[in-house]
């Protein structure tokens, strides 16, 4: 996907987003994580229960998935350039703040399961990190995932062989027990989201 249509998909998930009523704006003044959030806006209704497949062929939950603090992001392996890029980024943070004592599980879900199948998913989750958990299952269940993170997919042409697939490029941080937190945009560093990190789980401690 392009950085074209990486910043039209962006949108429309903030548009999305917007418009629902799940979406909030936490008060600060009683936010216990404010001092680590990187905008003004969250919301609580980002995230809840899927049932996708791991990279072994295990079907899976969102409680067997999430049970580390974890960046869950939304691409599929066919991606020529930002899922990559932002899936290398991810794991050069989890690196970093495994250096600080933080375990972190980078999590990538498939939006394009007719061609990631389970097989495909682990060579992605081989390059990317050791720890990485890669998802994807039947449409169905990788559009409830999907629906479920308010993200956005969609298949440029279905009929061409090398399609492409536009889709939201944002990285949640979701929390075991607190669910989501925060979420970072393609322009975040590594470094950037490590501190980030590292500040909701030390403020959760």
């Amino acid at each position: 996907m392009t950085k074209l249509y990486a910043g039209v998909a962006a949108a429309a998930v903030l548009v999305g987003l917007a418009g629902m009523g799940g979406y909030v704006y936490f008060n600060r003044a009683s936010d216990a994580y404010a001092q680590c959030r990187g905008g003004q806006v969250a919301g609580g209704d980002i995230g809840g229960p899927f049932t996708l497949v791991d990279q072994t062929g295990k079907t899976v939950t969102e409680a067997e998935v999430i049970t580390k603090p974890s960046l869950v992001y939304f691409g599929y392996t066919f991606c020529p350039d930002v899922c990559p890029l932002d899936n290398q980024r991810n794991a050069e943070a989890v690196d970093i703040l495994e250096e600080q004592g933080i375990e972190v599980t980078p999590v990538f879900i498939s939006v394009d399961p007719k061609r990631d199948t389970p097989e495909v998913m682990a060579d992605f989750a081989e390059a990317m990190h050791p720890r990485m958990i890669a998802l994807t299952g039947s449409e169905e269940q990788v559009k409830a995932a999907s629906q479920a993170y308010k993200t956005y997919y969609r298949v440029q042409d279905p009929e061409a062989e090398y399609y492409l697939v536009d889709h939201s490029t944002f990285t949640y941080l979701m929390m075991p027990g607190k669910g989501f937190m925060d979420f970072f945009k393609r322009e975040a560093t590594a470094d950037e989201m490590a501190e980030r990190v590292s500040c909701f789980v030390n403020a959760g401690t």
